[in-house]
Formats: C-alpha cells, structure tokens, sequence
C-alpha cells in the first residue's frame, strides 16, 4: 500500500524540492493534498503530474481562478482548512508544512490530527505558536521532525537523548552577503546585494534575514522551543562554508558535529525516509571544507540583531509574534524602497523596548486567533507611527 502525503505550501522550495524526491519514488507514495496561496497555475501542473485529486487555494481570488481553471477535471479545489476532514478520511502517514510566513500556523495545527507525522518548515509557526503545536503533537501521537537544517541536525545527533545530557548546543550561520563588509560600506546598500547569498538559494524575504542575522535569532528560538533547553545553552557559530550545521557538545565530555552539503534536499529527504534503508546520492565528503571550517562566536556588534535574544523571555509567549511580525514588516519596507537597509534592526529593536509591547513578555498565546489578533494589531500600529 502506498504511503500518503500532503505538502502544504507545494508552491514554494521546500514543497517543490520534496516533489523532485517523491518523483524518483512514485511507487512508493500517493500524494492526498497540495495547497498554494496564490500560484495557482503551478500547483495545479502539480497536481496533474501526480494524480492530485484535491487541492486548497488560500487566496480567494485565485481560488476563482482554479476552479474555472479545473471545471473540466477530477481535481477538487477548496479555499480553506477547515475542508481537511472531508479529503482527510483516514489518518495519512506524512506531512510538510512548508508554508511561509504566519498564514503557515493555522494549517500547521489543524493537520497535525490527520497524520501520523509532521515535518515543519515554518519558523513562524514555531515561534510564535509551539506551545499550540506541541499539544496537539502530543494529544494526536503524530511525530514531528524538524526540517531546517540546522534543527534537523539537532534533532538527527540527539536521537532521542535527555535533554539534561546537553551541556551546550551550537548552530551555525554562513554570516550572509555581509560578512566582511563594515558598517560604513552596508549604509546605502542596494536590494539586489542584500538578497545576493553566498551559499543558499533562497526567498526574498529569508534572504534579507539571513543578511541581518534575524534567521539566527529566530533558529535560536526555534532550538529554545524545539528541545526544550534554555537561551543559555544555545550559542551562533559563523562559519562561511555552510558545511557544519550544528554541534553538541554533551555533559559526558562527548561532542558531535553534524555536517552535510549546502542542499535542503537532504534533510527533507531524510524527514520523509526516516526509519528507512533508503539511500541518497551525495557528494564525497569535502576534506578540504573540514580542514579549514573558520568557526567562530558571532559578534553583536556586526551583527547587532543578535542582541534581541537578550530581550526574550524563557517561556513561550506572544512576544515573539510581536518581533516576527516587526520583522516582517520592516523587511517589506526594505525591499520596496522605503527604508534603508541598516535601519530594520535598529527600528525593530527600538519598537520591542516600547510598553505597550514589553508587556506581552508575560502573556502565553492560548489559541491560534491570540497570535494572529496581536500580528495584525502590531502591523496597524506600525502603520501609525512615523518610523
């Protein structure tokens, strides 16, 4: 019997990257859902190049457009999650939720009841909303693995080792297209650099935060959540080479590097085979990138994003939906030409050191609609201000 999938966000470069992989192997796999947001021409190419019979369209107006689009065929369109029970019957083996942004959270949770394991690609949804995830993973038996690379590698080196065990974990970060540029020389830098990464192919938006340094601080809270340890146990390496993605060094004196090539595709592959004797082909390791890793302490002072990790409580709260959605925000500003590039951390650090948003500090999202009311308030709030 084949395994069922669902992909949500199928659009996008992780969703694309596993349907490269699920298409070497189709014996293997019957794909139950894809969804998009607005392209809806691709998924629908996807959707018939792999016999997709249902699909969600989160935008309405390209919604619209499929089903007229679709009128002629068995595909079934919908515009919402709330239609998973009725193409859900019975609970499928896998999921990827890779939808971008804090339109990711919502069907990130309401899927979990429907499959027996989940990989999670969306940082949002697990900053903002893990204490959400982590009940339904639990209530519902499903198993969660992570799919950046760095929490993969965590997750991959621990193998279900106590967290007591750890003494100190350490992810890495390539330190963006400006690595070795000063301050003076990043001042009135141009759109088309900041999205110019030296080792990843990626999105406007996670390009920009890879050039602050926002990615890191984000993973790190992602680690906090993911493995339950402390902000103090978790430190930012820079390494340029994008070889290492994460290390552990344990209580026992033990220390364990992760390594793999600058692809997504191996942890995705590695989420969807995991258990198996399944196989890849890799590159031969890289001796040369081993013998010269150039690891080192990221400094706050380049990179002054990394500061906010100070300002963050241990605890999951709705804070964090307020810095994910100042970021975003102030990014969008970036990229249509409205501010310069050195002034997003500045400004998001100066807006989460205001009252009205410190005390938010001390508040645990309760249910989905918290995070997504205070996202849209913060967002109206910047609007007002005069930054």
């Amino acid at each position: 019997m084949k395994k069922k999938v669902v992909i949500l966000g199928s659009t996008g470069s992780i969703g694309k990257t596993l349907l490269k992989i699920i298409e070497k192997d189709t014996k293997t796999f019957e794909i139950k859902l894809l969804t998009a947001n607005k392209n809806y021409k691709l998924v629908i190419k996807q959707a018939k190049k792999f016999n997709v019979k249902n699909i969600i369209i989160n935008d309405f107006d390209n919604y619209l457009k499929a089903k007229n689009l679709c009128r002629k065929n068995s595909i079934r369109i919908y515009n919402d999650f709330n239609c998973l029970d009725k193409i859900l019957k019975t609970k499928i083996d896998y999921t990827m939720s890779s939808i971008v942004g804090l339109e990711g959270l919502l069907p990130t949770i309401k899927v979990i009841k429907f499959t027996k394991k989940i990989a999670i690609a969306n940082k949002e949804a697990i900053i903002c909303g893990w204490n959400l995830i982590k009940k339904e993973i639990l209530k519902h038996k499903t198993i969660f693995i992570p799919v950046d690379s760095e929490h993969f590698s965590i997750w991959e080196i621990l193998n279900s080792k106590f967290n007591s065990k750890i003494e100190k974990i350490y992810i890495t970060a390539s330190g963006g297209p400006f690595l070795k540029k000063t301050k003076n020389e990043i001042k009135n830098v141009k759109i088309k650099h900041a999205l110019k990464h030296p080792n990843w192919k990626m999105g406007k938006k996670i390009s920009i935060d890879s050039a602050t340094m926002m990615n890191k601080v984000f993973e790190v809270i992602e680690t906090k959540n993911i493995f339950n340890i402390s902000y103090k146990k978790i430190s930012i390496l820079i390494h340029p080479k994008s070889y290492i993605h994460a290390i552990i060094k344990f209580k026992n004196g033990i220390i364990k590097i992760l390594a793999h090539d600058t692809s997504m595709k191996i942890p995705i592959f590695n989420t969807l085979y995991n258990s198996t004797n399944k196989t890849i082909s890799s590159r031969l390791i890289n001796f040369k990138k081993l013998n010269n890793l150039e690891l080192k302490l990221i400094s706050s002072k380049k990179f002054p994003s990394i500061r906010i990790l100070n300002q963050l409580p241990e605890m999951t709260s709705l804070f964090e939906t307020i810095l994910v959605t100042l970021n975003d925000e102030l990014v969008k500003r970036f990229l249509n030409k409205k501010i310069e590039f050195n002034q997003i951390t500045p400004k998001i650090m100066k807006l989460l050191k205001t009252k009205e948003f410190q005390k938010y500090k001390s508040i645990k999202p309760n249910k989905i609609q918290d995070i997504i009311e205070l996202s849209k308030y913060v967002r109206l709030k910047l609007n007002t201000l005069s930054i």
